[in-house]
């Protein structure tokens, strides 16, 4: 039911989820399957882990009860986006390495794997995104 409208390339859609935990599991299988329907099986394991970083941040962090994510592609890009209620802007922690286990490393992950990031404000909270290049099939 989602994914079919996740897929949808000529009419960028939003899915809305509960602002929980196990929200995080649903939005991983759901961009993995607009990534293996969109035939961009080379970003596979950096979408999945990424989006997993702003669904956490967003469930972790802002107060709203559900929160959005959106899968665009434009030439040469995809874009996977969490919006959520909160218009508190995310900063990156830049401190010493800690250990795996700790929280507050998850925008460093998405950092270090997207090729771009950002937050928007948008009317009614925030939307954090990345993009990933994508090779155009000639």
């Amino acid at each position: 039911m989602y994914s079919g409208r996740l897929c949808d390339q000529s009419a960028p859609n939003e899915v809305r989820l509960p602002s929980r935990p196990e929200s995080g599991p649903v939005a991983r299988r759901l961009v993995l399957n607009v990534l293996e329907s969109w035939e961009l099986h080379q970003h596979l394991e950096a979408g999945e882990l990424l989006t997993s970083e702003l669904v956490a941040n967003a469930v972790r962090h802002a107060a709203g009860r559900t929160i959005g994510l959106h899968v665009s592609r434009k030439p040469g890009w995809l874009r996977i986006e969490v919006r959520d209620s909160s218009r508190a802007l995310p900063c990156m922690i830049l401190a010493e390495p800690r250990p795996v286990n700790e929280r507050g490393r998850g925008l460093k992950i998405v950092d270090d794997l997207a090729d771009r990031w950002g937050a928007d404000l948008l009317p009614r909270g925030k939307g954090v995104w990345f993009e990933l290049k994508v090779r155009e099939r000639g």
